[in-house]
């Protein structure tokens, strides 16, 4: 349990930080281990990953070519520390390459200089949550935009905040406020499943994932969110399925055997089994002849 916990900590990341470059069967793996650990009460929100906002585009593919840009926006920062410009593209590109304590220093600096604005403000009240300081976080993104003009992309940040320190109930307000400016967008609709996840609900998570999944923009780490949750649920082959749209079927069925055996150790499926049973023995029953009546579906 406690190498498993090491494991996702060791490869810990955010929901905020869409601009991470791993491989989709890696974050998966990442996020399976975190959620069924902290399904079974293991682990601490903190430790899972997920479904992120979308980050600027300006940021160059590849590592070296992303390595570049680093350096030439580092060398115009440290000729003018705390410059708006310098300070956002150079701590974008940072926190891309999870050079993330360097992130929130630089961010920091900006952040001082420029204390209103909101670009900076909200870059680096993400930078916060991806070094683990969520109050923090939380308080700085509150900044980083006004209820006159709300940034959608803000608003999951917080909700994927609010979920790490375990306010689920207030993480998917957030996520409410950010799909009514946006309907249907696949990485909001994600992270709200993966909060009802980390709540148990399954059922609910999956429905939410499959909503985002549908939604031809959706990338490969909200299918690999599908396919966790269903794997959570015991739905290995389907989730296997699902894996197999983005990876190699070996890699894709590596990935569910991972998580089943997170899962046996974790005893999260027994948890989940009695919350389905006690669900299901609270569900109000019809009456016989009524029952007798309803249709077969």
């Amino acid at each position: 349990m406690a190498s498993a916990r090491s494991a996702v900590l060791a490869r810990h990341s955010t929901r905020t930080n869409r601009s991470e470059r791993q491989r989709p069967g890696g974050r998966a793996l990442v996020a399976a281990l975190g959620l069924a650990l902290a399904l079974g009460g293991c682990v601490s929100v903190g430790d899972v990953t997920g479904s992120t906002s979308p980050a600027s585009s300006e940021l160059p593919r590849g590592d070296a070519a992303l390595r570049s840009y680093a350096d030439e926006w580092g060398r115009k920062f440290e000729a003018n520390p705390g410059d708006r410009t310098a300070s956002l593209n150079y701590g974008r590109a940072l926190r891309a390459l999870s050079r993330y304590n360097e992130a929130v220093a630089v961010l920091q600096a900006g952040a001082i200089k420029n204390p209103r604005d909101t670009a900076l403000l909200g870059a680096y009240g993400k930078s916060l949550s991806d070094v683990g300081r969520f109050p923090e976080a939380s308080e700085v993104l509150s900044r980083a935009h006004t209820p006159e003009r709300p940034d959608w992309t803000i608003l999951s940040a917080e909700g994927t905040v609010a979920d790490q320190m375990g306010e689920f109930d207030r993480a998917q307000g957030f996520y409410s406020a950010a799909l009514k400016i946006v309907p249907g967008e696949p990485t909001v609709l994600a992270n709200l499943g993966l909060s009802y996840a980390l709540q148990k609900r399954l059922p609910e998570a999956e429905k939410t994932l499959r909503q985002a999944t549908s939604d031809p923009r959706a990338d490969v780490r909200v299918r690999q969110d599908l396919a966790l949750v269903l794997a959570l649920q015991g739905k290995f082959d389907e989730a296997e399925q699902v894996s197999e749209r983005d990876l190699p079927p070996k890699e894709a069925a590596a990935n569910v055997i991972a998580i089943r055996e997170m899962i046996a150790q974790s005893d999260t499926w027994k948890e989940i089994r009695k919350m389905d049973a006690k669900s299901r023995a609270t569900e109000p029953r019809l009456p016989k002849a009524a029952a007798a009546e309803t249709p077969a579906q």
